[in-house]
Parts: structure tokens; C-alpha cells; sequence
């Protein structure tokens, strides 16, 4: 018994359906008419639709619907033709009408065989009693029937002979119904990105301007036939007896007036004579004043569009030529401001951020996954990781373009990114007394501000650009956050760092500060027991607390302090404040203990800067100052 299926079914399942013309090979060419309705169970399972049902979606019916476009654009020129040149329509054309009236006939049956899509559900309806009752009651089975009868071959089977009544060519003119066929066609292609935008809609303008000219000459001819003096008309008075020459002749002269007239050139050659010419003529110029703003807007957008990115890149710059001269900006600084800028407009089709953004998370990182997890596993700090791990760091890296002598890193600059190289070349520069040191060159896949994440400290290098650079960032608050609940990992990224570290050349080492207990601390903190790492969970991070994370998942932070083997006060007469950077341990006693190891003497009491006795460990921060007497 024949059901609707939009009480059961949706229509994706028909994507699949088509083994027997042709799967879908590019998904590009699908019609958005295809997406079902939020919250639509879509029932894979499902393959067959009710007998003798057309897929409106099948390959074979979108060739049979683009054939009937072929016979549109031949109805399209015929029907005008006819009116204007009836000897044409009873002669030559009438067996050519005739064959393609046949094949719109038969589309009229085909079409109560064509399942349709229900705008309510979105869901593809099949029952045949349902699509003949859509056809039926809707405005297209009328007109399909009317544009597609023959009515001078009925009366001539009813009469018995043949009649050039003026009633039959405008009966004819119904054939302009199917053009929405056409219109129809445009739209689609509109929509395919494997058809150039640009040069569908010029065909779409070129073929509204043909028919334009061609049917208004075709009616202007018409007007010229049937008035009571041939001789006082448009064509008339420019050729004699033009009723019994050739018709070719006639329609070269329709449309050449016609295209003088629709582009306004009006050479005077060919004018309206007599007063339904004129009025005619008043009309299809008024006509054109709204065919050529259409053209216009059109072109002009087309036009515009391919340069629009240009013009918001100008407007941009000139805006940051603006600003730095009202700032009083060094000319160097507004240089790297402009290259920033001209690099984002240039990179803007290769990183497309807004494209990205729109797209499913799960789409996102597979893209992330193809482009830079081979880089990302190469780095020295990621080798030997999990695969679980790599793929969520690479899903939260994004992608950056610098061009050339650019700062991606400042010195002492707070750490909130690290970065590693995918293509380009950088410096690693320090500043002394106020002169540039490079201390090396990096290339991919080498690491960029690494050393200030992993030690919690500002960053001890600027790194500059040599030439243009593509790289990956993630910033320190996501490392730190994926990197924390795995402990196996934890141990093997701490390992690489730390020899890492101990690779380093003699001058970047110096450019960290205290380098060397850094250096012990990590060596000492990767023999520790993975539990007494994770023993005590803070809820400050250096000066800044962190909010919004719920007490189980907030990170486990070993917070660094400064100790020194002499009272607060003694630093301030001799000068010696030196210390030595440690790991708070996790009690007082512990505290007093590492003291004794670095120093040689245990103390008896720990005081702030201020003079203040410490009781509580708890109560400490990031890069306070400690002082054993």
C-alpha cells in the first residue's frame, strides 16, 4: 500500500540510491534542497522508494530536464517568430513544433511519476496519489497543458483545413511558461561550484538581453504586417513591397532596430512612422530603461566583487598610515605594521580563518591533523608522545603568517604562545647594552618560546623573521591544560626539554635566568614520584588566580621561590641579594632541608622581604623572595 514518506523517512538516504545511474562523485553539485529538517531521523537502512517513482535527484532525469532546456530556448525564439512571419508557422516549423510539443507532453506524464520534497519537512513524499493531487491543484499542470497543445493542428483535425488566424500565434506565445525551466537551470548552475559564478550569470544576462531584442523586433515587425497602410510603416518606407520578400530579410531589419533602439544609439535610419509604432516604441524604451539598470547592477557587482578584497586592503593601510603618523611612530615599526597587513590579504585564500570557523569542529581538526601533525611530531619537545596527545595538541594549534623582519617574540615579554617553524627561518636574538646579538637561526621544525611556557618565566630571547614564516602556535594556558592529566607524557615532554636545555649554546644559556638551578630542579623533579608531583593543586598562577575552572580540574603548579642564606636587611648594605631558584617543597621542614643542602646551614627561621616570619607554605607566590636566618 502506498505511504508518504514523510512520515518515515528522509531524502539523504537517496544520496546513496543511485547505483544504478551513477553515484554522486562530487558533492559539490548537490542541491541544498537535499538537507532535512533539525532534529530528522535519517534512516540509513532505507533504499527503495515506491514503485514507478522518478528520484527528482536521479542523474538520468537532471540529463532528461537539461534536454527540455534545449527545446526551451527553441520555443523561446519560435513562438515570436511565428507571430511576426506566419507562413513559417504553418510551413517549415510546424513538423518541428510538433515533435517538440511531443517531448513536453511526455514530461507532463513523467511528472505524476516524481517524488517531491515537502517544504514542512523537508522530506521526500512518494506516494503517487499525493504528488497527482499536487500537480493537479497547482498553476503548473494548466499552463504545462496550454503551452504544450497544438491548437492549429486540433483545428485543422476538427475542421479540415488549415486556418492563419492571429489567435493561434499568441496561443503560442504560452510556450514562454517554460522558461522557468531556463530560469531554473541558471539558478542551479549559480549554486555548482564546478561552474565559474561569473561567466553562468554573464550567460544568464546575455541570454535575457537576446530575448529582449528578439522578441521586441519580432512584435515590431507584426505591427508593420498588419497595418492598413504596409507603406506608411517603420519598414515600409525603406523597403518596398517588404511582405513578399524573403523573411530573413524582414527579421535582419527587426533586429537590427531592435538593438539600435535597446542601446540607444538611434541612428534615425529606421524610426516609427505611424501612431501604434510610436507607442510600441515609448513602451520598449521604457522597458530598456529597466533592462539596462538590471544589466548594469549587474555587471557592476560582478565586477566590483572580484576587487572588493582590494579595496578593503587600501582603506586598511591607509588607515595604519593614519594612525602612525598621528602617533609619531618610527618609520621602522609602520613598516612592519604595513607588511603584517599586506601578508594578511595575501595569505587570506591560503589560511581562509572565516571558512574554518564556519565548518564542525571534527572537520576543523582534520584539516589541523593533515597540514601540521608531521611537523608538530618532528619538533624536539613532542617526539615520543602519545598518538592520543599529538592529536590534541595539533587540533588546538592555529596557523600564523610572518613576513620578513618581523618580531613574533619580544624579550622579557610575558609567555602566552609558543610556536613552532612549518616553513620560513627566524633569529634568536638578545639584547645587550642596548645592541642586537644573534645567538642562532631557527628552521623548521624548530621551537620558538618554549623555554618561557615550560619555565614559567618572560621570555628570554626576542626571535625575529628572516624571511617570510608560516607557523603553528598553542598558547600556554591550552598546553598546559591538555598536557597535566597525562602523566606518561608529562615525564617524556619534561625529558626532552631538558635535554634540550642541555644543548643549548653557551650563550643562550647565560640569558636565562638561573639557568643552572633551573636546570637541577628539572633533572631532580623527573626522579621524583609521579604522586608527590601532583600532591598539592594551587589556585595561582605567578600573581594572577584562575578562575573558572572547578577545584578538580584546576592544574597542579609547582611554585618557584628565591631563597637566600642571609637576613632581608643585609642585602640592602652590601649588596649582595644573589639567590638561588628553587621548587617549594611541600612542607616547611622540606623547605629548611633544601636550604641546608644549597647553602650548608639549615637556619632556624624563614622571612619574607618585609621582615615577616613564614608559617605556611600555602600562603607563598610565584618568585617570592625567602631569606634563612
Amino acid at each position: 500500500m502506498p505511504t508518504s514518506v514523510s512520515e518515515t523517512r528522509s531524502p539523504m538516504p537517496l544520496l546513496f540510491r543511485r547505483h544504478s545511474s551513477g553515484e554522486i562523485k562530487n558533492l559539490t553539485s548537490v542541491s541544498s534542497s537535499l538537507l532535512p529538517a533539525f532534529g530528522t531521523v535519517v534512516n540509513d537502512g532505507y533504499t527503495h522508494l515506491n514503485k514507478f517513482v522518478i528520484v527528482p535527484y536521479d542523474r538520468r532525469y537532471r540529463w532528461w530536464q537539461t534536454f527540455l532546456v534545449v527545446l526551451v530556448v527553441y520555443s523561446a525564439w519560435v513562438s515570436p517568430f511565428e507571430l511576426a512571419f506566419k507562413k513559417v508557422a504553418t510551413g517549415s516549423l510546424l513538423p518541428v513544433d510538433l515533435v517538440v510539443d511531443a517531448f513536453f507532453a511526455v514530461d507532463i506524464v513523467l511528472t505524476f511519476f516524481v517524488a517531491y520534497l515537502d517544504k514542512g519537512t523537508y522530506l521526500l513524499v512518494d506516494d503517487h496519489k499525493k504528488i497527482a493531487l499536487r500537480y493537479l491543484t497547482s498553476l503548473g499542470f494548466p499552463m504545462d497543458v496550454a503551452s504544450t497543445l497544438p491548437f492549429q493542428v486540433i483545428y485543422r483535425i476538427f475542421t479540415g483545413r488549415m486556418h492563419r488566424s492571429e489567435a493561434f500565434g499568441f496561443l503560442n506565445l504560452l510556450r514562454f511558461w517554460r522558461l522557468r525551466r531556463v530560469s531554473q537551470l541558471f539558478t542551479r548552475l549559480e549554486k555548482d561550484i564546478r561552474f565559474s559564478y561569473f561567466y553562468t550569470r554573464l550567460a544568464k544576462l546575455i541570454c535575457v538581453t537576446l530575448l529582449a531584442v528578439h522578441t521586441a523586433g519580432c512584435f515590431y515587425y507584426w505591427l508593420a504586417v498588419h497595418h492598413k497602410d504596409s507603406e506608411n510603416t517603420w519598414i515600409g518606407i525603406e523597403v518596398e513591397d517588404f511582405q513578399s520578400r524573403s523573411i530573413w530579410l524582414g527579421y535582419t531589419y527587426s533586429i537590427y532596430w531592435s538593438i539600435v533602439t535597446l542601446t540607444t544609439v538611434g541612428y534615425g535610419d529606421l524610426h516609427a512612422v505611424n501612431l501604434g509604432e510610436k507607442i510600441f516604441s515609448i513602451c520598449y524604451m521604457l522597458c530598456n530603461i529597466g533592462l539596462t539598470s538590471y544589466l548594469i547592477g549587474n555587471m557592476t557587482n560582478l565586477i566590483v566583487h572580484a576587487a572588493i578584497r582590494t579595496f578593503i586592503m587600501r582603506d586598511s593601510i591607509n588607515e595604519i598610515l593614519r594612525y602612525g603618523s598621528k602617533n609619531r611612530l618610527p618609520e621602522g615599526l609602520k613598516d612592519q605594521m604595513l607588511a603584517h597587513m599586506q601578508l594578511k590579504f595575501k595569505t587570506a585564500e591560503l589560511k581562509q580563518e572565516q571558512v574554518l570557523e564556519d565548518l564542525p569542529k571534527a572537520i576543523r581538526s582534520s584539516i589541523a591533523q593533515h597540514l601540521f601533525r608531521d611537523t608538530v611530531e618532528n619538533a624536539y619537545l613532542f617526539k615520543g608522545l602519545s598518538e592520543d596527545l599529538i592529536v590534541q595538541l595539533v587540533s588546538e594549534m592555529k596557523a600564523e603568517y610572518f613576513p620578513p623582519k618581523v618580531d613574533i617574540i619580544i624579550q622579557n615579554e610575558i609567555p602566552t604562545d609558543f610556536y613552532i617553524l612549518v616553513s620560513g627561518a627566524v633569529d634568536v636574538i638578545s639584547y645587550k647594552t642596548g645592541t642586537e646579538q644573534i645567538l642562532s637561526k631557527l628552521e623548521s621544525p624548530k621551537m620558538a618560546g618554549e623555554i618561557a611556557v615550560m619555565l614559567n618565566i618572560p621570555q628570554p630571547f626576542t626571535v625575529r623573521t628572516r624571511r617570510l614564516s608560516q607557523v603553528v602556535r598553542i598558547s600556554h594556558h591550552h598546553f598546559k591544560q591538555l598536557v597535566q592529566p597525562n602523566n606518561d607524557d608529562g615525564k617524556i615532554l619534561f625529558s626532552n626539554f631538558t635535554q634540550h636545555l642541555k644543548e643549548l649554546k653557551k650563550e643562550e644559556q647565560n640569558e636565562i635566568p638561573y639557568f643552572s638551578d633551573l636546570l637541577e630542579d628539572l633533572n631532580s623533579e623527573q626522579i621524583e614520584p609521579n604522586e608527590t608531583q601532583n600532591q598539592r593543586v594551587s589556585n595561582y598562577h605567578g600573581d594572577r588566580k584562575i578562575e573558572g575552572i572547578p577545584e578538580a580540574s584546576k592544574p597542579t603548579v609547582r611554585i618557584r621561590v628565591i631563597i637566600h642564606e642571609h637576613h632581608p636587611d643585609e642585602s640592602t648594605k652590601d649588596g649582595n641579594s644573589k639567590g638561588k631558584l628553587v621548587l617549594l617543597p611541600e612542607s616547611i621542614e622540606e623547605l629548611f632541608g633544601l636550604a641546608e643542602k644549597r647553602f650548608g646551614k639549615r637556619g632556624s627561621l624563614i622571612l619574607m622581604v618585609d621582615g615577616s616570619k613564614v608559617e605556611d607554605l600555602n600562603v607563598l607566590r610565584e618568585g617570592d623572595h625567602l631569606f634563612f636566618v
